[in-house]
């Protein structure tokens, strides 16, 4: 069971784009999640520089952490060894440095499951061999 979410850079982009395919599944499935929804920095800033040139985007993603409905629950200077281990192992699918960082947090907080379109999280792995909960379109 999933208590705690966290959200990925394609989800948040398709919740705050309006014309993004999935917009609508992800617009209605926030609403079902527990809040906060949790993620790092790397995700903030990949969805400000996703939404940029879209009317308000990097404010409404600001405004969103502001509010407290995203909540940034990562400490990079933490985890690095973590970090830099999980995007060797995961070399050739490849893993972006805010990807390495969600994996990690899915090891650290209890029953946590990632709200993303990115199906590389159904490859990922936490603590090396169990899946990772994914809140995903089918």
């Amino acid at each position: 069971m999933i208590r705690q979410v966290i959200g990925d850079t394609s989800a948040i982009v398709a919740v705050l784009r309006r014309n993004d395919r999935f917009h609508d599944w992800a617009t209605d499935t926030l609403r079902s999640l527990p809040k906060p929804i949790l993620t790092c920095e790397a995700v903030i800033a990949e969805a400000c520089f996703l939404l940029s040139y879209d009317r308000q985007g990097e404010t409404a993603v600001l405004e969103r952490v502001a509010e407290g409905i995203i909540k940034i629950d990562f400490s990079l200077s933490a985890e690095i060894d973590w970090v830099q281990k999980l995007m060797r192992k995961y070399k050739n699918v490849p893993m972006s440095f805010a990807d390495a960082c969600l994996v990690r947090m899915s090891e650290t907080i209890e029953a946590s499951g990632v709200f993303t379109l990115d199906s590389d999280f159904r490859v990922y792995r936490r603590h090396k061999r169990q899946e990772i909960p994914v809140i995903i379109p089918e």
